[in-house]
């Protein structure tokens, strides 16, 4: 039988790590099983679930273009149908108001970036601007020349000034 993703084939547990099983799947042909694919629980040592010289039942998952095979000893075809069997429990919906109160409070936007609380005169970052890409690429730059020399004069002014000693 050839080595194809999805077949189920025979080995033999070759070796042993702790992050995996090497299986011989015969033909010169060696796989690897990672340890989050030996079982459908945790397993936190491989010894406990496997040993050296066992014959085993294993799934190919990928064949790499290095000749990698890793393999899989997990049930697929039973996770699949327990999870068309579950019933999906719906999530909370948060209510929902139109209007301007109707967006969260709290310090921080969805996002995790902390909002800019300086008045921006320019238009280049909002979003259906009538202004044609040019005028809003001039803004931008005028911006950026502006931002970098405070940040100069800042940094400068920290070292002791133009011309300063240094040791």
């Amino acid at each position: 039988m050839s080595l194809e993703v999805g077949n189920k084939v025979e080995g033999k547990i070759t070796g042993l790590a702790k992050f995996g099983a090497f299986i011989d799947l015969g033909n010169n042909k060696t796989g690897l099983v990672h340890i989050s694919e030996v079982s459908d629980k945790f397993v936190e040592d491989i010894n406990d679930e496997l040993s050296v010289g066992q014959e085993v039942t294993v799934e190919v998952l990928t064949i790499g273009d290095d000749g990698k095979i890793a393999l899989s000893m997990r049930d697929r075809e039973k996770e699949a149908a327990e999870k068309k069997a579950a019933p999906r429990t719906p999530r909370p919906q948060a209510k929902t108001n139109t209007g301007p109160s109707s967006r969260p409070q709290s310090s921080r936007p969805q996002g995790g970036r902390p909002q800019n609380t300086r008045s921006q005169g320019n238009n280049f970052n909002r979003r259906g601007s009538s202004r044609d890409f040019d005028s809003l690429m001039d803004d931008f730059l005028k911006d950026s020349e502006t931002r970098l020399s405070s940040l100069r004069k800042n940094t400068e002014s920290k070292r002791g000034g133009r011309g300063g000693r240094r040791s």
